[in-house]
């Protein structure tokens, strides 16, 4: 639906978080006396009646018989549309759409790359931005990774590529797609989908549905290998050996070795598989990926991803506050083998099954783990068992503060405080970067110095 099918209708924003904000702009500068209600919490309130906007309505109470007044709701992503009141309104007859979803109706203004996965699609598609420019092309970096495509609804000139991550609440509505990346996929937002096969659904919708041109898969991944590719779309494989793919440290296309990624800025394996990616969906463009290859040199790496954030006493401090599975913590510790390391876990309980995660430490011990948040106790009891006979340290921590201070005594003057909690931030904190600039701040470094995403926008 483009925004221009609104006009007339009875719409309603339900949301005002950044996404929100995003769509409301963009109703306003295309249709700025359109009606329109927003469900938003009472501290979002505030700043919407300063606006003085009549034709605004403010609501801060929303169940399903308030959002079935309303032909189309501008839903934000965080809100599932499977729980009520969400899913009792839709009953009702009400359409649902994302801001995402309103961008990609509108007409194509340059080739569009979409990135998703359980992990690693904020570096991949920071990667893909990374090598489009050093190629000269003017591209866009926007998406999940942290600014919303209706922020760039009419940016002048336009980019000649798009290149967007994107979240498994927003892949059903991608369409008019060039190169479709989906990276690997592991149980994740089990409470938002409502079960784990409808996540690979959503998830998989970017391909299944949004029908792109090419798709680049992950060959290791058996949901993949598996999945049931549109016939218009033609697959270009990675991590396969006719490929874009890692031998040892070296990326290699097929047979030939193209680049030593010893020296790059990418902590862990894992990275240097979303490198073989990126260069993957460089290639599906048609540019030469491997004569762009030397210049992921330069990549910055993202904030709270495997970000060190600096060595105090001995001690380095790295803040991975964007690690929300098991398997995410798992990676970041083979990113440490060889050292010392007390690994701070636990968040936000989504049911998860830390099994793979007792499953590594009964293989690889660590120095210590210190579990917090909400299933720490859960976590705790996991653990206990492998930690007997003094194999690692396990200890418990009702906070931040309190797990850094654990850590830190159980390295002593050497060794990795290593923040990867495996589960969401909240209701602690509001999001994993909030998650991470208060572990800066408790480990000695200044937060403010270490959120910047870099090349975000066009450029």
């Amino acid at each position: 639906m483009r925004i221009s099918e609104l006009e007339g209708r009875k719409v309603a924003i339900w949301g005002y978080g950044r996404e929100g904000r995003s769509a409301l702009a963009a109703l306003r500068w295309r249709l700025p006396s359109q009606p329109i209600t927003v469900f938003c919490s009472h501290d979002e309130a505030e700043p919407l009646r300063e606006m003085q906007d009549p034709a605004l309505r403010i609501e801060t109470a929303v169940n399903a018989d308030a959002l079935a007044a309303h032909e189309v709701v501008i839903k934000s992503p965080g809100i599932s549309p499977y729980t009520s009141p969400a899913a009792d309104a839709a009953l009702a007859g009400v359409r649902y759409i994302g801001a995402s979803g309103l961008w990609f109706a509108e007409p194509p203004t340059g080739k569009r790359i979409a990135v998703t996965g359980t992990k690693g699609k904020s570096t991949t598609t920071a990667m893909v931005a990374h090598l489009l420019r050093a190629a000269g092309k003017r591209t866009a970096l926007a998406g999940n990774i942290g600014l919303p495509l209706l922020e760039l609804i009419d940016v002048q000139p336009p980019p000649d590529v798009w290149a967007i991550e994107l979240s498994s609440y927003q892949t059903a509505e991608a369409q008019n797609v060039d190169v479709a990346v989906v990276l690997n996929l592991f149980p994740e937002h089990l409470d938002w989908h409502g079960s784990e096969a409808r996540y690979y659904e959503d998830k998989l919708a970017l391909v299944t549905r949004g029908a792109p041109r090419l798709a680049v898969l992950n060959a290791a991944d058996p949901h993949l290998v598996e999945l049931d590719v549109p016939p218009a779309t033609r697959v270009l494989w990675f991590n396969h050996a006719d490929g874009w793919h890692l031998r040892d440290s070296v990326v290699h296309r097929g047979e030939r070795a193209v680049l030593d990624t010893r020296s790059l800025p990418l902590p862990g394996r894992h990275n240097r598989l979303n490198l073989c990616a990126a260069l993957a969906a460089i290639e599906a463009l048609g540019l030469d990926a491997a004569a762009l290859a030397p210049a992921i040199a330069s990549f910055r790496p993202l904030p709270h991803r495997l970000q060190s954030l600096g060595t105090r006493q001995g001690i380095e401090s790295v803040n991975d506050s964007i690690s929300t599975t098991p398997h995410a913590s798992i990676a970041a510790l083979d990113c440490f083998r060889g050292r010392r390391v007390a690994i701070l876990v636990g968040g936000y309980d989504r049911g998860l099954d830390w099994g793979i995660f007792a499953e590594r430490l009964a293989a690889e011990p660590v120095t210590a783990v210190i579990t917090m948040g909400q299933n720490g106790p859960r976590v705790h009891e996991k653990l206990k068992p492998l930690s007997l006979g003094d194999r690692f340290i396990l200890a418990e921590a009702g906070d931040m503060d309190e797990a850094v201070k654990l850590g830190l005594q159980a390295l002593g003057q050497n060794g990795v405080l290593l923040l990867s909690p495996g589960a969401p931030s909240f209701p602690r904190y509001k999001d994993y970067v909030e998650r991470g600039r208060h572990f800066a701040k408790v480990a000695g470094f200044d937060p403010e110095q270490i959120s910047a995403i870099p090349g975000l926008g066009v450029a």
